[in-house]
C-alpha cells in the first residue's frame, strides 16, 4: 500500500510525527553504551588471564571505530575479520558497525578459493587475521581480484605458531583510535550491519545481509528463550562466525554479562572454565555437548554445576538430552538459519515437562518449536498454495518464517532473494511438520544441504569438485547419519567406462580441493539411478543411506 493510500489515521496522525525525542532506530549499539553507562566496573569479558569491565570494552570499540573511520572506512562498507572466540572479535561486533560499516565474520574453516571469494564478493576494505590462520588468508589473497582489503592482524599470547602478515597489530590500532569517538548510529535501523556467507544450494555462497532491527529484536529474544537474565556469565563455545555468534555479543552486552572467550572447543577447558568463572549459560551444536557428555573426567551429578545450554542444529538425540542433563548441562533446543540470524524459533517449555520421565521430556524437548519472543511467525507451509499445512504430524510441507528476525537479503542476488521471500514468508527450504500444538518438527532436510556438526555444507560444491576427478563420470552427494557430527557428506560416484578409483583415492582428491568438513566421509561406487531425462534421482540415494534418519525422530 503506498502512502496515498495509507488510511487516515485522523487525530492521531495529527501534529504527531517522529522527533529525536520519541523515535530513534534500534540498534544493539545502545546495549553496549548502556552497560558501559550503567555498569561500568562490572566485567565484560575474560580470557587467559586478560580481564575488560564494560566501560573499558566501551572505549575499545570506539578507539577501534576511530581507527576505522581515520581509514575512511564508513557508511556501507565492509570490514572482514578471521578470528577465534578472542575479546577482539567480540569487539568487531560493536567497534565496525559504530564506524557505520558491516562486519563479515570469515568461517575459520574454509579453504583460500571461499575466502577469496568471499572477500571479492563483499568487498572487505579491511581483513583482521589472526596468526592461526595467517597461511591460508595469504594464499586467499593471491587468488583476489584487486583491490585487495589492508591487513590487521590480531595477536593471541596464548597461540603458538603461524605469523603476522599484516600492517599493523590490533592494539596498535585500539590505542592510535581516540577514546572521545562517537558511534555513528545508523539513520535507519534497516541499514546492515552484518554480512554473512551461507552455502545455500549452489557452489557459490550467498551474502546474508542483517540489518540493525534484526540484530537489536533477536539479542533481546534471546534473553528471552534463553532465560539469561541479568549478569550472565556466557561461556564462547559457539563460533562468533556463525551467524554473528547467534546474536551473542549483543545480547550478553543488553544482558550486562560476561564474555567468557574460548579459542576452541576443549572439554578440559571448558569444564575448568565453568567453575572457575560461575558460568551461566553456553551454546553449541549437538556435537559438541556430545564431546562434553562423553569427555574423559565430566563431572557427574553432585560434581556438575548447573548451565543453561542452547543447541541447535539437527534434532539432537535423546542419548544427547539426557546425557546434558548428567552433567548440570539443561538444554533448550532452538532452530533457525543465517538468514534468520541464527536461531529464531524455540522449544518452548510448558509446566509439567520437567515433572515426566527424562525419555519423554527429551522427546518433547527435540522439536523446533515455536517463533522466538521478537519472531513474528515460524510455521509449515504448503508451498504451492502457501496454506498452513494441518496441524496432525504428519502432513508435510515447507518450514518458513516471517517478520522482524529476517535478514533484508542475499547479497547482490536480487533472484535469489526474491525466491527466498515468495508469498510473503522466508523460504528456509527445510521440510517439516507441525503437530498438535502448533510446534514445527523438521522432517527432512533441503535437498541439497547437508547440516554436519551445525556448519551447512552444499551437496553441490563437493559434486562440483568429485566431477573433476578424472575417472568419475557421474557423482551425487547426500547426508549421512553420523553419531557424532549428525549428518556427514556421502558421495555416490559412477565411474568412467575403464576406470579405477577406490574410496581413498576420492576421499583425497576431495580434501585436497576443498576444507576437509566439507569432504566426504564415505563413498559408494555403482550405476547412480536417474530419470528418463538424466536427472540424479537423490531421493533413491537418501533412502539407501537411511537420511532422514540423520534428523528425524
Amino acid at each position: 500500500m503506498s502512502a496515498a493510500q495509507t488510511p487516515d489515521q485522523g487525530q492521531y496522525s495529527i501534529g504527531l510525527d517522529k522527533t529525536p525525542a520519541n523515535y530513534v532506530p534500534l540498534t544493539p549499539l545502545s546495549f553496549l553504551a548502556r552497560s558501559a553507562a550503567v555498569y561500568p566496573d562490572a566485567v565484560s569479558t575474560v580470557y587467559e588471564g586478560r580481564v575488560f569491565t564494560w566501560s573499558q570494552t566501551h572505549e575499545r570499540c570506539r578507539r577501534f571505530a576511530s581507527y576505522l573511520a581515520g581509514r575512511g572506512i564508513g557508511h556501507g562498507d565492509t570490514v572482514a575479520a578471521m578470528l577465534p572466540n578472542i575479546p577482539a572479535m567480540n569487539e568487531l561486533h560493536f567497534a565496525v558497525p559504530m564506524a557505520g560499516a558491516v562486519l563479515n565474520a570469515l568461517n575459520i574453516r574454509l579453504d583460500a578459493p571461499s575466502i577469496a571469494f568471499q572477500l571479492d564478493h563483499g568487498g572487505a576494505k579491511i581483513i583482521l587475521v589472526d596468526p592461526e590462520f595467517s597461511g591460508v588468508i595469504a594464499e586467499a589473497l593471491t587468488l583476489m581480484k584487486w583491490p585487495k582489503p589492508y591487513v590487521i592482524d590480531v595477536d593471541d599470547a596464548t597461540f603458538a605458531g603461524g605469523k603476522r602478515i599484516g600492517e599493523l597489530e590490533y592494539e596498535a590500532a585500539v590505542a592510535q583510535g581516540d577514546a572521545g569517538f562517537v558511534a555513528r548510529l545508523p539513520g535507519d535501523e534497516w541499514d546492515a550491519i552484518a554480512l554473512s556467507y551461507t552455502s545455500g544450494t549452489t557452489g557459490n555462497p550467498k551474502g546474508v545481509v542483517t540489518h540493525h532491527r534484526g540484530a537489536y529484536l533477536n539479542a533481546v529474544s534471546n534473553i528471552l528463550a534463553g532465560n539469561l537474565g541479568q549478569h550472565p556469565v556466557y561461556l564462547w563455545t559457539l563460533p562468533m562466525f556463525h551467524c554473528n555468534g547467534w546474536c551473542f555479543p549483543w545480547t550478553v552486552a543488553a544482558a550486562a554479562g560476561i564474555n567468557v572467550c574460548l579459542r576452541k572447543v576443549d572439554p578440559s577447558k571448558i569444564f575448568e572454565l565453568i567453575p572457575k568463572h560461575g558460568v551461566t549459560h553456553m551454546c553449541g551444536a549437538p556435537i559438541v555437548y556430545n564431546t562434553l557428555i562423553n569427555a574423559p573426567g565430566a563431572p557427574k551429578g553432585a560434581k556438575a554445576r548447573s548451565v543453561v545450554g542452547l543447541i541447535a542444529g539437527a534434532a539432537p538425540p535423546v542419548a544427547v538430552l539426557e546425557g546434558a542433563e548428567s552433567i548440570g548441562i539443561k538444554l533448550t533446543h532452538v532452530y533457525g538459519l543465517t538468514e534468520v540470524y541464527g536461531p529464531a524459533s524455540v522449544c518452548a517449555e510448558q509446566p509439567g515437562w520437567d515433572e515426566l520421565p527424562a525419555d519423554q521430556r527429551a522427546q518433547l524437548k527435540r522439536r523446533q518449536g515455536v517463533p522466538y519472543p521478537l519472531q513474528e511467525g515460524v510455521t509449515v507451509l504448503d508451498p504451492e498454495t502457501m496454506r498452513e499445512v494441518p496441524r496432525d504430524g504428519e502432513t508435510i510441507g515447507e518450514v518458513m518464517f516471517r517478520g522482524n528476525i529476517v535478514m533484508k537479503g542475499y547479497l547482490k542476488n536480487e533472484k535469489a532473494t526474491s525466491e527466498a521471500f515468495a508469498g510473503g514468508w522466508f523460504h528456509t527450504g527445510d521440510l517439516g511438520v507441525l503437530d498438535e500444538s502448533g510446534y514445527v518438527i523438521i522432517k527432512d532436510r533441503s535437498k541439497d544441504i547437508i547440516i554436519s556438526g551445525g556448519e551447512n555444507i552444499s551437496s553441490v560444491e563437493v559434486e562440483d569438485i568429485l566431477y573433476k576427478h578424472p575417472a568419475v563420470l557421474f557423482a551425487a552427494v547426500v547426508a549421512k547419519p553420523d553419531p557424532k557430527w549428525g549428518e556427514v557428506p556421502c558421495a555416490f560416484v559412477e565411474l568412467k567406462e575403464g576406470a579405477k578409483a577406490t574410496e581413498a583415492d576420492i576421499i583425497a582428491f576431495c580434501r585436497g580441493h576443498m576444507s576437509g568438513f566439507k569432504t566426504p566421509k564415505a563413498v559408494v561406487f555403482g550405476v547412480i539411478p536417474k530419470t528418463s531425462t538424466g536427472k540424479i534421482q537423490k531421493f533413491l540415494l537418501r533412502n539407501q543411506v537411511d537420511s532422514a534418519k540423520a534428523i528425524s525422530a
